[in-house]
């Protein structure tokens, strides 16, 4: 099993380690090396709850980009064991979004069941209801009319005063 473990290793990592002499040793060695110590741990879950906590959507981001920046937060929690439930989750992105996508929130919140419903389905919900905007957006146009009156030019100024 050493063989093993020593194969997988750099030549670098490999010297730092030689003086181990089994693979559990090593193992260990590694663990303590790249995990970190508790403290560290600690430090790393604490940022990453501090980050949790003022998640926000930002004004300029895509439903997709903001998933995503959640999404690394949510991993990282649950590898250092300090997860939320699903639905956490899902009020969490809800209570977060732009004011602008207050009826959007309104209408998943009448039409689905928080408790029941998955990140993945909030955020496919969310895009629909962005494209639908989008495309409403898009189709109104403005139109500019020329004044056919008098300008400024074809008018007399009166100098005798």
């Amino acid at each position: 099993m050493r063989g093993i473990v020593v194969d997988a290793l750099l030549h670098s990592e490999y010297l730092k380690l030689s003086d181990k002499s089994t693979a559990k040793a090593i193992f260990t060695s590694l663990c303590s090396n790249y995990e970190g110590n508790k403290k560290a741990r600690e430090a790393k879950v604490n940022l990453l709850v501090h980050q949790y906590e003022l998640f926000k959507m930002k004004e300029d981001e895509n439903i997709e980009t903001m998933f995503s920046r959640f999404e690394t937060l949510v991993y990282g929690l649950q590898i250092l064991k300090k997860s939320h439930t699903t639905t956490d989750h899902v009020k969490k992105i809800m209570r977060n979004l732009p004011a602008k996508w207050g009826p959007k929130v309104t209408s998943i919140e009448e039409a689905r069941d928080l408790n029941g419903l998955r990140i993945e389905d909030l955020v496919s919900s969310l895009n629909e209801l962005g494209l639908i905007e989008d495309e409403t957006t898009k189709k109104s146009k403005f139109i500019a009319l020329k004044s056919k009156g008098k300008s400024s030019k074809d008018l007399k100024v009166d100098k005798s005063d």
